[in-house]
């Protein structure tokens, strides 16, 4: 009977790659995409939240609710690219995680900014947000589109037929 023994080591020291923060990310396409969304949003927020004299009251609510949830989310996701926290969890699948919240940001932010185009009734600030919801609109599907790539794309194998 033969026993195979494995033994692991580890070593304290870090090397210069293995940093705690990820920085280069942020010089990266889907970094620049997600600072892109979220400065977008921020914007599209703040528009709104600062303009006087809704015309409707609950097409703006659901603007501010959508644009707020969704700017929190993308801040969460480039967090977490930022620090590698997706390394530390791997029982989630973080690419089709990132691929189902585009998908549904794109649809809601989309609604959101046509109703609230819609409905500005004139007020500048109003539009200024919607046009910054399209903004991050297109912002998400260019990143959904990228995700999709990553995710769903066609996977080469190594079988020659």
């Amino acid at each position: 009977m033969s026993h195979t023994v494995i033994t692991s080591t580890t070593s304290a020291g870090r090397t210069s790659g293995d940093g705690a923060l990820n920085l280069g990310y942020t010089r990266t396409i889907p970094g620049l995409l997600k600072l892109g969304q979220m400065l977008a949003l921020l914007v599209a927020f703040l528009c709104v939240r600062c303009a006087r004299g809704w015309p409707s009251w609950a097409a703006f609510q659901y603007f501010e609710v959508v644009a707020l949830w969704f700017l929190m989310a993308f801040l969460v996701f480039f967090l977490m690219h930022l620090f590698r926290l997706q390394a530390k969890m791997p029982c989630i699948n973080w690419p089709l995680t990132e691929f189902f919240h585009y998908s549904v940001g794109t649809v809601l932010v989309v609604i959101a900014s046509i109703v609230g185009a819609v409905k500005s009734g004139g007020v500048s600030a109003l539009v200024a947000g919607s046009v910054f919801g399209f903004i991050a609109t297109f912002l998400m599907a260019v990143s959904l589109w990228t995700s999709y790539s990553v995710t769903c794309g066609s996977h080469q194998t190594g079988a020659a037929v």
